[in-house]
């Protein structure tokens, strides 16, 4: 068991009943993340999305977590307040199973970093209907080593195309240099 640290939890939470989906959010963010920065809006780039089904009038915000290298197999619907919500609705993870949150020119996956160093995330920020809030809380964890993000997006790649073909691409690409 490793030791435990305190670790601030920032967290950015969703009210169902005041988001009307209108997208902000979304615009907010892909600026953000754009290179340069605010330079163009494309939402494919946003680290959050409303995940929208108007025939079944089914409309949530959620924002990117972790890459995951399977896709679950709970397909289950829940019922809130008259509206049927399926489990996807609610899920930020990347995974294979659908092409949400991962970025359009290099496939890899996207994670929600609030904003890097602004004080509030943008998403939150932009929200006129208060239905995005931002909270930080001070819990204590079992200290983790974690990947550093390269590690993370090679891994992916690696998932994707295999680690020969990966070897191969970065050979070619190192003689080019």
């Amino acid at each position: 068991m490793g030791k435990l640290v305190k670790q601030i939890v920032k967290t950015i939470k969703v009210d169902l009943d005041k988001c009307n989906g209108c997208r902000a959010c979304e615009i907010a963010c892909a600026a953000f993340h754009a290179k340069p920065r605010y330079s163009s809006f494309n939402p494919a780039r946003s680290r959050i999305r409303m995940v929208i089904d108007e025939r079944n009038d089914e409309w949530v915000a959620i924002r990117s977590t972790d890459y995951t290298k399977a896709g679950c197999d709970g397909r289950r619907v829940y019922t809130i307040n008259g509206k049927e919500y399926s489990e996807c609705s609610f899920c930020g993870s990347v995974c294979p199973t659908r092409d949400l949150f991962i970025e359009p020119d290099s496939g890899l996956p996207l994670k929600c970093d609030m904003c890097e160093d602004e004080k509030v995330p943008l998403c939150v920020q932009i929200c006129s209907r208060d239905a995005l809030t931002y909270e930080e809380k001070e819990v204590e964890v079992e200290e983790l080593v974690k990947p550093a993000e390269i590690e993370i997006g090679l891994q992916s790649l690696v998932d994707k195309y295999g680690l020969q073909k990966l070897s191969d691409t970065f050979v070619r690409m190192s003689q080019k240099i």
